[in-house]
């Protein structure tokens, strides 16, 4: 009965060490847990030939607290948006000229920090 005991007292000696070695204060934390994560936005606003849009409306939608940000696409159709929460969904969609392209939606589940979604009005 002793050794059993004995041998039960090391191993969870053993291993409170081990775990109090991976919560010991000088340990190092891992940066990405500290860090505050964002995502970024990017694309073009194109047309039906695959030319960008000048001057296009995009709106980014925040699902959550369903606030809008809008970006005017620059003279290659390009749009973006930085520092967005990787916990939120975000919807987005271009108008332009009274034509609107579909809406996309940026998933909390898509863990990638930066995404490219190119936007495509068709014509009337």
């Amino acid at each position: 009965m002793n050794r059993v005991c004995l041998a039960v007292l090391t191993l969870a000696l053993l291993s409170g060490g081990a775990a109090a070695q991976a919560f010991s204060p000088g340990a190092p934390a891992s940066k990405d847990k500290n860090a505050v994560q964002t995502r970024n936005l990017v694309g073009q606003v194109l047309d039906q030939q695959d030319a960008p849009i000048t001057e296009a409306i995009v709106y980014l939608k925040n699902t959550k607290t369903l606030t809008i940000k809008s970006f005017i696409t620059q003279k290659d159709g390009a749009y973006r948006f930085h520092g967005l929460s990787p916990e939120i969904d975000y919807e987005i969609y271009a108008a332009y000229h009274g034509q609107k392209s579909s809406t996309k939606t940026l998933s909390s589940f898509d863990t990638r920090q930066n995404v490219t979604m190119n936007l495509r009005i068709e014509g009337k």
